[in-house]
């Protein structure tokens, strides 16, 4: 059977278990934060979010035009500005193409390591780039690497290929011919079209010669 309690004989066994406090505390702490995080992103967050999206489009007008200077000088304060949300994260993109247009790839490889989205073929491209600027900067080993993470991302009949190609490039650079014939024939095997256009076959035939030599 139940006992019954008083409101006062409650509140002195709630005062004499510390165990019963803590969690009590331990609780309403929680349910503080949990509902200040919602009430940030319903009243804050979301809000910020909606104005970002059409932030970055004077500094892409820029881009578009070759207008590089402009461009980066437009959506250098975006980007801080809305660093986290849609706009934002398309303005850090887009800054760190004007950057590699200017020859300045640390400079991209600092913006691009950083840029969060969510879009199949942008999420791919950030680390793709980063490849790009690795290859620009003689690093081919870490190209290669990152060109493999970016053809993994979403995988797909446009960037996965094209990166595959570039990780194969890059292998061949570094002397590593059995990695190369592996991307090069994923390509053959996976991705009939592209293999088609860029003719895979020579490319196979190059490093499985090289390969065979070592």
């Amino acid at each position: 059977m139940l006992e019954n309690f008083s409101v006062q004989e409650l509140k002195k066994k709630f005062e004499s278990n510390k165990n019963a406090r803590l969690v009590s505390y331990i609780g309403g702490g929680i349910l503080v934060l949990v509902i200040g995080y919602f009430a940030y992103v319903q009243f804050l967050w979301k809000p910020a979010n909606e104005k970002s999206k059409d932030a970055y489009w004077v500094g892409l007008n820029y881009a578009a035009k070759d207008s590089t200077d402009a461009a980066i000088e437009e959506l250098k304060p975006i980007a801080k500005k809305y660093d986290g949300k849609i706009g934002g994260e398309n303005a850090q993109f887009i800054l760190a193409r004007q950057y590699m247009v200017k020859g300045q790839f640390k400079k991209a490889l600092t913006e691009l390591e950083s840029v969060d989205v969510k879009d199949t073929y942008i999420s791919s491209m950030a680390v793709g780039l980063q490849g790009d600027c690795q290859s620009e900067l003689k690093d081919y080993e870490k190209a290669g690497t990152l060109y493999l993470e970016a053809a993994g991302i979403n995988e797909n009949e446009m960037t996965t290929p094209m990166y595959l190609m570039k990780a194969g490039l890059c292998a061949e650079k570094v002397k590593d011919f059995e990695k190369a014939v592996e991307c090069y024939t994923t390509i053959k095997d996976d991705y009939a079209s592209f293999a088609s256009q860029k003719g895979i076959e020579k490319y196979i035939a190059r490093a499985s010669n090289k390969t065979t030599k070592k």
